[in-house]
């Protein structure tokens, strides 16, 4: 019996390094719109950039230190509760932002874009930075910080990554009052987090709606095994026959998040690739692993 196991370890490769290179794209759109953008026009952002840019506004400290030693603290967090597939990117992602921010800031210093335009600055800086993150997420990494916070409520609620976001750096643009001393800024700075909210779930909401496959496979057993491990999905075996053929067949029926349908065909082609597979959107699921029945 074909296993999991058993697949080429050059497929797992390539699907690996797929995802690092996009997390570093993530990581280059982010600091594009962070450092060349937002920090030189004073807009503040949310999360642990936030504070950085707080800390870079008051004493001139640069934004990569501040950027990496709190994160360091958050990921060990996020080794504990997300574990090591999770937090092994966001390492990846929190070390390679850390080095395109040096590189960028020297690559454009003494450049100030739209510097007479603050308002276009933090809608292209946020549209950058939510681009990022939101690459980041699709790919199992993160920019660390609040991105971080959002993955573990997320991991245990059904809630937007970009609300949490949203939620959590509220409070650290409302301080960088304390230090620009201009609400023009701070207000600026929310402009910027709710674009940045907006396309970071524009990003990744393909990924959180739910989906339904009707899977039809000999090897179906061994599917439904597989898919209740990872990514954790029930699955219902229904009986059917084939109109033309006559012939009595076995068909599976799966629920599961759109995010998590790239990983379930992965293991339809890997067990079968000639299975036959329906998969379609649905307006709604209720019950566990889903959402909650909700009556007014």
């Amino acid at each position: 019996m074909k296993t999991i196991a058993n697949v080429p370890s050059k497929q797992n490769a390539m699907r690996e390094l797929k995802d690092y290179l996009m997390i570093a794209l993530g990581m280059v759109l982010y600091g594009i719109g962070w450092t060349v953008f937002l920090l030189p026009n004073d807009i503040t952002t949310g999360g642990v950039p936030g504070i950085a840019s707080i800390i870079y506004f008051a004493t001139g400290f640069p934004v990569q230190y501040t950027y990496f030693a709190i994160n360091f603290l958050l990921l060990l967090l996020a080794l504990r509760i997300l574990g090591w597939k999770f937090s092994v990117k966001t390492i990846y992602a929190v070390f390679t932002l850390t080095f395109f921010l040096s590189i960028i800031q020297k690559l454009t210093e003494g450049v100030v874009l739209l510097h007479d335009q603050p308002f276009m600055a933090c809608v292209i800086g946020a549209s950058f930075c939510g681009s990022g993150i939101g690459i980041a997420f699709s790919n199992n990494g993160s920019t660390g910080g609040t991105d971080i916070i959002a993955a573990v409520i997320n991991k245990y609620r059904d809630i937007t990554l970009g609300k949490v976001v949203l939620i959590c750096d509220l409070i650290i643009i409302s301080s960088s009052y304390f230090v620009l001393k201009d609400w023009e800024k701070v207000v600026y700075g929310y402009v910027t987090l709710y674009i940045c909210s907006f396309v970071l779930d524009q990003v990744v909401n393909s990924s959180r709606q739910s989906v339904q496959f009707f899977i039809i496979s000999d090897k179906y057993e061994e599917i439904a095994k597989h898919i209740q491990v990872y990514p954790h999905r029930g699955a219902t075996v229904i009986n059917a026959s084939g109109f033309y053929t006559g012939k009595e067949i076995k068909m599976l029926f799966v629920l599961a998040k759109k995010r998590e349908s790239s990983i379930i065909f992965r293991l339809i082609k890997d067990i079968d690739p000639n299975a036959f597979v329906s998969q379609s959107a649905v307006i709604g699921v209720y019950g566990e692993g889903f959402d909650k029945i909700k009556v007014k």
